[in-house]
C-alpha cells in the first residue's frame, strides 16, 4: 500500500517537475496539494500509529520531494527542515499522523465522528462505577490487546493512548467545539516539538 501510494506521488512529482518553471510559487504549491499531500495524508491515517519507522520514511521521502519541487531547490540542497516548517508549515508524517489520531479522538468525544469509531473513545468516568478521580481528568478507556504488532496500533487503543492528547493541558480537552480552530493549531504547534 505504502510503495505504491509513494510511486505513484513520485511519479507526478516528476511530471511536476518538468512544468515547475512555468508555474509561480502559489501554482506549484496548490498543485502539490492536489496530487501529492492530499494522497498523503489520506495514507496518513490511523494506520500508521506506532507503524514501524521504515513505514514512514517511504512516505516522508515523498513529502520531502514534494517541497523541493515546490521551492525548486535540488536534492542535496541545505534548509529542507527550514522549508517545510517555516515556510510551507508542513508537519512530518509521523506529525501527521498523531495530528490525525488526535483530532479523531478529539470527534468521537464531540460526537462528530463516525458511530462506530465513537463507540472506542469512551471516557473512564462512564465505565466506573464509583467516582474515580480520574473522571474530572477526562482520561480515556485503554482496552487490553493481545497482539503487540498490530493491537496497539488499533483506533481503540491508539487514539485514548496518544502521547498528545494527553499532554493537552486539561481546559483544552473540554473546550466547546465551536474553539476548534484554537485546538487545531495548538495540536499542530504540539505535534512538531
Amino acid at each position: 500500500m505504502v510503495v505504491v501510494r509513494s510511486a505513484t506521488c513520485f511519479f507526478h512529482l516528476r511530471q511536476l517537475r518538468h512544468i515547475r518553471r512555468t508555474l509561480s510559487k502559489e501554482s506549484a504549491t496548490t498543485l502539490v496539494h492536489a496530487f501529492v499531500t492530499s494522497r498523503i495524508d489520506y495514507n496518513c491515517n490511523v494506520v500508521f500509529a506506532g507503524a514501524p519507522k521504515i513505514t514512514t520514511n517511504k512516505l516522508q521521502r515523498v513529502l520531502n520531494a514534494a517541497a523541493r519541487v515546490v521551492s525548486g531547490s535540488r536534492k542535496f540542497d541545505r534548509g529542507l527542515t527550514q522549508l517545510l516548517y517555516a515556510e510551507l508549515h508542513w508537519l512530518d508524517v509521523p506529525e501527521r499522523v498523531r495530528y490525525k489520531l488526535s483530532m479523531m479522538t478529539r470527534r468521537c468525544l464531540n460526537g462528530t465522528a463516525p458511530r462506530y469509531l465513537a463507540a472506542r473513545c469512551v471516557p473512564v468516568s462512564a465505565t466506573a462505577s464509583r467516582h474515580l478521580g480520574s473522571a474530572a481528568s477526562h482520561q480515556l478507556v485503554l482496552p487490553s490487546y493481545r497482539l503487540s504488532s498490530y493491537g496497539r496500533r488499533t483506533f481503540s487503543v491508539a487514539g485514548p493512548a496518544s502521547a498528545t492528547w494527553y499532554s493537552l493541558p486539561r481546559h483544552l480537552n473540554v473546550i466547546p467545539f465551536i474553539l476548534l480552530p484554537f485546538l487545531v493549531d495548538y495540536l499542530r504547534v504540539m505535534t512538531s516539538c
